[in-house]
């Protein structure tokens, strides 16, 4: 399946968000949160749970204090990564426009292929600012908290709080850091409680991610880890008791589970053919070819029905990336081939000093499972 652009996704709950908080949206409003709906808040609290697919939610968590909440399930952007969806949740832009298309992007301005949310190079894992690449030159969209007239306060981890991508994207909120669940919830609570002004506050939660990514997203300890976010986000709500805030608990995306056999190597005769290495998911991977149209029959010839071979503007023109302006580079993040993993497939390539490890959890395709994020909605 392929996101919503229309009105039912990230893309869309961010635009109702702007909207309410006085902006000017980019795109339609989600048709399942109305700005309308929002605008009366004091506070409106943004919770991203990265990882947390809607399915998930409906399987492990039924009953628990987020599924109860649950009002909708929407889409997430394309690629359903972390990346992209993040990316468009700080800046209302589909991935077509702020051409961040992958865990690894090819940055021609850097001569290199790089990792955005790092800010390091593949392979060599050197910062881009060595490379005279700055992050405003990496980031040229700005955040939505740069254009929104009230204030606006973004928790998040403290590994990451003071990262480049992060600085950027922050730019125009506060920033609050934390360290464990029970300091994201008192952050997130001082953050509402800082003052009577109208506010938006901007809450992530990277660590059910991380643990889907290591152990499987139906391993116990994924199981484990969404427990205790649900009872944390229980009391996040009492906590916010009166203070006239309305709460929207969403993901950037879900999971799918990829067994051994199921992660592929690019073979020897494929990766020779490559000007760059592999660029965007394991589920969807960007190729950079001397030779696509010869690329491509080698490549279908190995791949059998476990992928699409697909040329990438073909993508761009059918509107997997979105609608809107295009990113100038677009077409340089996305390639000239591109792999798209079909079933629970994915597909690898290996620089040298790279460590080699699998993801179990995997992300970044167009199933279901990947592409279903939940909308939950609470008033206190």
């Amino acid at each position: 399946m392929l996101p919503n652009y229309s009105g039912g996704s990230l893309v869309n709950l961010v635009a109702s968000i702007v909207q309410a908080r006085g902006g000017e949206p980019r795109h339609p409003v989600l048709a399942a949160l109305p700005a309308a709906e929002l605008s009366e808040a004091e506070n409106i609290v943004l919770v991203i749970i990265d990882g947390l697919g809607d399915h998930y939610l409906a399987r492990r968590g039924a009953g628990g204090e987020l599924a109860r909440r649950r009002r909708a399930s929407i889409t997430s952007v394309f690629p359903s990564t972390t990346a992209s969806a993040i990316t468009t949740s700080y800046t209302g832009r589909t991935p077509l426009e702020h051409g961040l298309t992958g865990w690894f992007t090819y940055f021609g301005a850097a001569g290199c292929v790089a990792s955005p949310l790092q800010f390091r190079s593949r392979g060599e894992n050197l910062p881009l600012q060595q490379r005279g690449f700055s992050p405003g030159s990496a980031f040229p969209a700005p955040s939505v908290f740069e254009s929104l007239p009230v204030r606006s306060i973004v928790v998040t981890s403290r590994q990451i709080v003071d990262s480049a991508y992060n600085v950027r994207h922050c730019a125009g909120a506060t920033r609050l850091a934390y360290e464990t669940l029970e300091e994201f919830v008192s952050q997130v609570e001082a953050a509402v409680k800082s003052g009577a002004q109208r506010k938006f506050i901007y809450a992530y939660w990277p660590h059910y991610d991380v643990i889907s990514h290591r152990h499987g997203s139906e391993s116990r300890q994924a199981a484990a880890e969404l427990e205790k976010f649900d009872r944390a986000f229980g009391s996040l709500i009492a906590r916010l008791s009166a203070t006239q805030s309305r709460i929207v608990a969403t993901a950037d995306h879900g999971f799918i589970d990829v067994a051994p056999e199921e992660s592929l190597e690019l073979p020897a005769e494929l990766a020779a053919m490559l000007r760059f290495p592999l660029c965007g998911e394991r589920r969807v991977a960007y190729c950079y070819v001397h030779s696509p149209a010869q690329f491509m029959d080698r490549a279908r010839h190995w791949l059998g029905d476990r992928a699409d071979v697909r040329p990438s503007r073909e993508l761009l023109r059918e509107g997997w990336f979105g609608p809107g302006t295009p990113h100038p580079r677009i077409d340089e993040r996305v390639g000239d081939v591109a792999l798209v993993m079909r079933g629970r497939y994915t597909v690898k390539d290996w620089t040298p000093g790279e460590p080699r490890h699998l993801h179990v959890g995997n992300h970044g395709g167009t199933s279901e499972d990947e592409m279903m994020i939940p909308l939950i909605v609470e008033t206190t």
